[in-house]
């Protein structure tokens, strides 16, 4: 893709995934509804690194309705508080209703996501569909609490956050194989 040239020189505009394995060990992954932090921030300043980015921004995105993008410290027992507290704001066993498969699709606008989404693609029935989906409201509700993007500015090089912040990914229904949208526009 071209870019406009600037005064300072060429405008660039990029777009990757970064993949992040929220859980350990080889193989496939079984979501347990366990929350897990995991500090990306020198994946976003590798990429900017990578593409030569001295001045600009970057956007991120989650790529999942159960995984949310904040900005703060990463300490251990500050990672335990943060796992903690988001358990006790949407404890896992609240009776959501959400979490009533047997109800599921609830109107026809729901059946038309699940056509859209996964019938349509050929994943399978929608026998199929209910029967794979997780128990998870309580992992929504935490993520939509938290948030699903962020944007860092770029000067000199570098991301401009604080001396103690990183870029945080938070998977509220992991272990998974999880995305992170990123876009870094700059010069």
């Amino acid at each position: 893709m071209s870019a406009p040239v600037s005064a300072a020189g060429v405008v660039r505009l990029h777009f990757e995934q970064l993949t992040i394995r929220t859980g350990d060990g080889e193989g496939e992954l079984v979501p347990r509804q366990e929350i897990s932090l995991h500090d990306i921030t020198s994946r976003v300043q590798a990429l900017v690194d990578r593409l030569g980015i001295t001045h600009g921004t970057v956007s991120l995105i989650s790529q999942h309705t159960t995984t949310a993008l904040t900005i703060n410290e990463f300490e251990s027992r500050l990672v335990d508080d943060v796992r903690e507290f988001l358990f006790r704001l949407a404890p896992p066993a609240h009776p959501y209703k959400h979490n009533d498969l047997h109800l599921r699709p609830a109107s026809e606008a729901d059946f038309a996501r699940i056509d859209r989404n996964w019938i349509s693609q050929g994943k399978g029935t929608l026998e199929e569909f209910v029967a794979q989906e997780p128990i998870n409201a309580h992992a929504h509700l935490g993520a939509m609490v938290l948030g699903s993007s962020e944007t860092v500015p770029v000067a000199n090089g570098r991301l401009c956050i604080g001396q103690w912040q990183s870029i945080i990914l938070v998977d509220l229904d992991g272990p998974r194989t999880r995305t992170v949208g990123v876009h870094v526009l700059g010069i």
